[in-house]
């Protein structure tokens, strides 16, 4: 059974989370905390934070009713960052012109999987 959680309208570019979801996808889920951890980025927080609410969806004893999933099986089986909708912003340039500013969001989901069922 996939255990999933989004964000939704995360204010980043998907394009900055995208290199630090490439680097969790296929790892253990505890692995994946361990690298997140240690990331600079700013998207390596969002990322993590939505990561432990997959792992919460594990171990909710509603979503999973008589079974105990250990954090050691779970595999992040999918990390992925999708473009969201953008602000478009008007900035004024010289001789009366404008340039669009684009305001970018994006909406991270990961999904975890038990590794004995693979």
């Amino acid at each position: 059974m996939a255990f999933k959680a989004t964000h939704k309208h995360a204010r980043i570019s998907a394009r900055k989370v995208r290199l630090i979801a490439d680097m969790i996808r296929g790892k253990f889920a505890d692995e994946a905390l361990d690298i997140l951890k240690y990331q600079p980025q700013r998207g390596a927080r969002l990322l993590e934070k939505v990561l432990k609410s997959a792992l919460g969806n594990a171990q909710d004893p509603e979503q999973n009713p008589g079974k105990s999933i250990r954090v050691e099986q779970l595999i992040v089986l999918d990390a992925r960052v999708d473009g969201g909708p953008m602000f478009k912003r008007i900035k004024p340039v010289s001789r009366g012109m404008a340039y669009m500013i684009k305001r970018r969001t994006s909406h991270i989901s990961v999904t975890l999987e038990d590794i004995s069922e693979l």
